[in-house]
């Protein structure tokens, strides 16, 4: 079917009180896993390319989008296409003609003013494009001596109060708030501040995203789609998957050299996990 938008899929989410999953792809494994997983439980998905990934692939980030495209558009459940953690306006510049809808620019590490001024001119850009934003605001640094935190380090909260001023400010059409995950966690350990997701939640009018995901419980996750997140951003979690079964199928067959092999088992763990996300995040239907 034609892409979707993410947009629309976050919007919807969000009346609803659920949330959509946003999945990072770095190969085209990833891209397939995702999808089949969001096949195999009829749900909508969104395929995440950071960018990251595009610096592994030699900064050329068409090669991996066009894949992603053509795989979404013969998928049977709603796919859109996801620019994520932008913080070149290089590669922001690319979005819109690479097939994506929406793109997460990533100016949190800067000093809130500087935040602020450069989330804006993207925002005003991508909006002329027609594209939907997604930004971040973690800790602001000043207090203290203290430099500002992303929204997925460790110990970062978001201020309702600051957050509430950003977003009207930014014009961002949603907001990733640092509530207690943290990115590239390998185990699941993670506890939300859910107090204070709530007071977030009250303050916004915009979606609330949860980055770091792939390190949160499951009854974490399902509590803070209740509190009002309503796009959850998983990366970790697939590479984990992916990883393990590879070394599983070498251990026990040390003599194989054709990717294809030890390619499939990686690409079906990861379908899997895609399943049992998606089954977490609750019922929806493509």
């Amino acid at each position: 079917m034609p892409l979707t938008t993410t947009g629309e899929l976050v919007t919807r989410a969000a009346t609803a009180r659920s949330a959509v999953a946003s999945f990072n792809v770095i190969t085209l494994e990833h891209v397939e896993a995702v999808i089949a997983g969001a096949e195999s439980v009829h749900a909508p998905v969104v395929l995440q390319v950071s960018q990251n990934a595009v610096k592994f692939r030699g900064g050329q980030l068409l090669p991996l989008a066009r894949a992603a495209v053509t795989a979404a558009e013969h998928a049977a459940v709603p796919v859109a296409l996801h620019l994520d953690h932008v913080q070149s306006d290089a590669l922001l510049y690319q979005a819109a003609d690479a097939g994506f809808s929406s793109v997460m620019y990533d100016a949190a590490r800067l000093p809130y003013a500087q935040n602020l001024a450069t989330t804006r001119a993207a925002v005003d850009w991508a909006h002329a494009q027609g594209l939907w934003i997604e930004a971040e605001l973690g800790q602001i640094g000043g207090k203290n001596g203290r430099p500002p935190l992303d929204a997925h380090a460790p110990g970062a909260r978001t201020d309702p109060d600051e957050a509430r001023a950003f977003v009207a400010d930014s014009g961002v059409d949603a907001l990733a708030v640092a509530i207690g995950s943290a990115h590239a966690m390998t185990t699941r350990t993670a506890t939300l501040d859910h107090a204070l997701l709530k007071r977030l939640s009250a303050a916004l009018d915009v979606p609330l995203v949860l980055h770091g995901s792939s390190g949160v419980p499951d009854d974490e996750l399902t509590a803070a789609v209740v509190g009002g997140i309503a796009k959850v951003n998983i990366g970790t979690a697939l590479n984990i998957a992916l990883t393990g079964a590879i070394r599983d199928f070498l251990a026990e067959r040390p003599e194989a050299v054709d990717p294809r092999g030890y390619l499939t088992v990686a690409r079906e763990a990861m379908t899997r996990a895609v399943a049992r996300t998606l089954r977490t995040l609750g019922p929806a239907t493509a």
